[in-house]
């Protein structure tokens, strides 16, 4: 492992990127955007519906189905003053799933907005859902590192957080299209096979997929395989530091099936990946491989990747890729599960080598951030040629944006 990650400046991954390049909407049809195809040094495009026929038959695609959440919440004190508060990821209950089916009080790590109007006291807020009266309330308890928690209460035990959420909640589209979510976006932001609701960012090189692109990869061979990555709003922090060294990636949360690792594992652990998120949850499940390896009876919670584990060397680094997943495998078996619960927060930079991730499906990233570090070093630093390609033949930037194939 390259010993200098740590040490990378970010400036060195810069660009410019004008404001008319970064796509405020959708275009209408979404397999219909372009696509740009590096391979192998080679820079060529196409439209994103013939990705199939540059793809190898048989080989293992891999899609995050997470669900972007109507994550921005809105009270109006009675001073008029309006408050923001932002969804990060579930106090209590903790789980996900259990979440959005709680009855009559739950807890959030939020980001609130106007912080200072409200310093204490609980916010109100009536709303109705199907025909039935609510008072749902906010109370903000105390600061958990950057975030809040906030306890949330309603007077209706039929009615479930994940109907309030429908109800009364915002679409949280990228800060950087600087405007305010539309109807539209509920489902333009969302992916066609989004399946298992948390994300507060959408998972966005599936965005270009429809369900005859999907038939056209089952037409040429491709199997296709799901997995879940929790997209946290940490995904747009920018690098402030100089050297990455002092950025502080955030935690996010991930799941895959037994059946997937299986798969894998009959694909000589080698995948396509659609987007950046699916990167990071496949390319952790060797680390976390390595850990079990040395600590098979490890409980759920010891299951995650810290962000500097790939370039410390340690934990048994020295075992396959096949390996590292057969411990999931076993370790699964053995807990009587069939599904990985785990987190990472890995970064991805110059310096990593890739165990899993052969291709990358993945749309054009800001400048200076960790996304576009995980580019370069997929395509062992040679980013600019790819984005000075987009750059020059009208490829349009970042969540809205076209995408690319990249095989490196």
């Amino acid at each position: 492992m390259n010993t200098d990650t740590k040490h990378i400046k970010i400036k060195d991954y810069d660009y410019p990127l004008p404001d008319e390049r970064i796509a405020k909407y959708p275009i209408g049809k979404r397999d219909q955007s372009k696509l740009l195809i590096y391979n192998k040094g080679e820079v060529s495009e196409d439209v994103f519906c013939n990705i199939a026929s540059h793809l190898p038959k048989g080989a293992l695609m891999i899609f995050n189905n997470t669900r972007v959440i109507q994550a921005r919440l809105h009270f109006r004190k009675a001073t008029g003053a309006l408050i923001e508060v932002f969804l990060l990821e579930p106090a209590s209950p903790a789980d996900y799933e259990q979440m959005f089916q709680t009855r009559g009080k739950c807890s959030w790590l939020c980001l609130v907005g106007n912080l200072k109007k409200w310093k204490e006291g609980v916010l109100n807020r009536e709303l109705e859902i199907n025909g039935v009266h609510i008072m749902f309330q906010a109370t903000r308890m105390h600061e958990q590192g950057t975030s809040h928690w906030v306890d949330f209460k309603w007077d209706n035990e039929q009615i479930t957080f994940a109907d309030i959420l429908d109800a009364i909640g915002e679409l949280p589209i990228p800060p950087y299209l600087n405007r305010k979510t539309q109807d539209s976006d509920k489902i333009s932001y969302q992916t066609v096979y989004s399946k298992i609701k948390g994300s507060v960012a959408a998972p966005t090189a599936g965005l270009h997929f429809t369900e005859e692109v999907l038939k056209s990869l089952d037409q040429h061979g491709i199997e296709r395989e799901e997995l879940t990555l929790h997209v946290g709003a940490g995904t747009f922090k920018p690098v402030k530091s100089e050297e990455i060294e002092g950025h502080n990636m955030h935690t996010e949360y991930i799941s895959v099936k037994k059946s997937t690792l299986q798969k894998l594992i009959q694909h000589n652990a080698q995948a396509i990946a659609v987007g950046t998120t699916s990167v990071r949850t496949l390319e952790s499940l060797y680390y976390i491989g390595c850990h079990l390896e040395g600590n098979p009876n490890e409980t759920e919670e010891g299951l995650h990747v810290k962000q500097w584990t790939p370039y410390d060397n340690n934990e048994n680094q020295d075992i396959t890729v096949l390996k590292a997943l057969q411990n999931i495998v076993d370790w699964l078996e053995h807990n009587d599960l069939n599904t990985f619960h785990g987190s990472t927060q890995i970064i991805i930079a110059p310096g990593y080598e890739y165990k899993i991730v052969r291709m990358l499906v993945t749309n054009f990233h800001q400048p200076q951030s960790t996304l576009l570090l995980l580019v370069s070093a997929f395509v062992h630093g040679d980013w600019r040629r790819i984005y000075d390609y987009a750059l020059g033949h009208n490829f349009r930037f970042l969540s809205y944006g076209d995408s690319s194939l990249l095989i490196p």
